[in-house]
């Protein structure tokens, strides 16, 4: 059976109803207190290549277990009104789960573009993988 929408398709729809941010502002944001960074990527993908510096990691799999408070795998660190910063690889990830999280309610939740690939560029700081 033929898809009748590709996965470029649905990133591109989620982005055309997501707020996102650059790096260097969700880094900003970050240092000021007003967001928390959220990485959604696998454990495997930190382990070899690190992680944002005071990110989260919120595997996707779980994420809206955890974001949900009626849900028995709810996190604490998504009950908050502060800004959360989603972020995986590339951007495309995060930008399907920001649009989900959105579809469950919340409004203090936007994507970081370009990802972890694009933080890394910018040189800004990283946890290595130990």
């Amino acid at each position: 059976m033929p898809l009748t929408h590709h996965v470029s398709d649905l990133v591109l729809l989620a982005r055309s109803q997501i707020e996102q941010t650059s790096v260097q502002k969700a880094f900003r944001m970050q240092e000021q207190g007003e967001a928390r960074l959220i990485d959604i990527r696998d454990v495997g993908e930190l382990k070899q290549n690190g992680t944002v510096t005071g990110s989260y990691h919120a595997p996707r799999s779980m994420l809206e277990f955890w974001v949900d408070p009626h849900s028995p795998y709810h996190k604490i660190v998504f009950s908050t009104d502060r800004k959360l910063i989603l972020f995986c690889a590339s951007g495309m990830l995060s930008a399907l789960a920001t649009k989900t999280l959105m579809d469950m309610g919340m409004k203090n939740v936007m994507d970081m573009e370009g990802g972890f690939t694009e933080w890394r560029m910018q040189q800004l700081p990283i946890d290595r993988p130990t």
